[in-house]
């Protein structure tokens, strides 16, 4: 079993258990890798705002990251303190935030139990759906080249995905289409928030590259990257219609498909260069 040495917690990112591999008319007893998911509570105050499934590490960004991407948050400043603790049922991520955001939270607060990380449960009007308010700032345009480039190396940067096959990854790349930085989850909205909040708590400009997934491009992944501020989301899969209207309307250049030296852009597509 693997463990993250980054969080505070010990806990198992992987398990090895034993199965039985058919092919090709054989059997063979082996040992295979399956990846942890644990539930997590985010707790804010001493009060439990939210519980999902995810992967047990880089559990430090996700709460800033989720907090950033929901709205909770304003800016990384206003986390005073984040600890990630065992709890009964798994783990639980501890943050003292501001009293007037505590009152904003409780304010809207709503029960989210997700199965992998869903970015709507407990919404209670479509409206509170969109939290993009203002148009994202791109940055100056990509090559199409450094997508390719960061295709040709995104496998190799997957760790807990070469192990178990089972989770996501998002990755932070920058205008050369080197990989700066990568999170992975059982939940793809879960890495994004991840990387969202490793991006915040460096100091990333987000208009200096763009971030590649190896999902879908779904409208909360889009909303969560323009709320981010991050103007050009790359996706290996295809996006919904939702997502790229949204992307259209709020100035994010929204690109899937992308696999080999082919990508298929949605929106803005003037963001990317031949």
């Amino acid at each position: 079993m693997l463990t993250d040495p980054s969080d505070g917690t010990a806990f198992p990112t992987v398990h090895r258990t034993a199965v039985l591999r058919l092919e090709r008319g054989r059997a063979e007893a082996c040992d295979d890798l399956v990846v942890e998911e644990v539930p997590v509570a985010l707790v804010y105050n001493r009060i439990s705002h939210a519980v999902m499934l995810a992967s047990p590490e880089n559990l430090d960004d996700l709460g800033l990251g989720f907090s950033l991407s929901e709205g909770i948050l304003a800016g990384p400043d206003e986390l005073f303190d984040i600890a990630v603790r065992e709890g009964c049922d798994g783990l639980e991520v501890h943050m003292d935030i501001p009293l007037e955001r505590f009152m904003a939270l409780k304010d809207r607060r709503r029960s989210m139990t997700a199965r992998t990380g869903c970015g709507l449960c407990g919404v209670e009007k479509l409206e509170a759906v969109a939290r993009v308010k203002d148009r994202v700032v791109r940055g100056a345009p990509v090559p199409v080249g450094a997508v390719t480039r960061a295709l040709a190396d995104f496998a190799e940067h997957q760790r807990l995905h070469r192990l178990t096959g089972a989770v996501h990854g998002v990755a932070w790349v920058d205008r050369s289409g080197a990989i700066k930085a990568i999170r992975e989850d059982v939940g793809r909205h879960n890495a994004l928030d991840k990387l969202i909040g490793w991006m915040a708590r460096m100091g990333i400009d987000a208009t200096e590259g763009f971030i590649l997934t190896s999902s879908r491009a779904s409208f909360e992944m889009v909303q969560k990257a323009a709320v981010a501020g991050v103007g050009c989301l790359v996706a290996i899969s295809a996006p919904t219609a939702l997502a790229v209207r949204l992307a259209e309307g709020c100035g994010l250049t929204l690109a899937g498909f992308a696999r080999d030296e082919r990508i298929v852009v949605y929106s803005h597509p003037g963001h990317f260069i031949v």
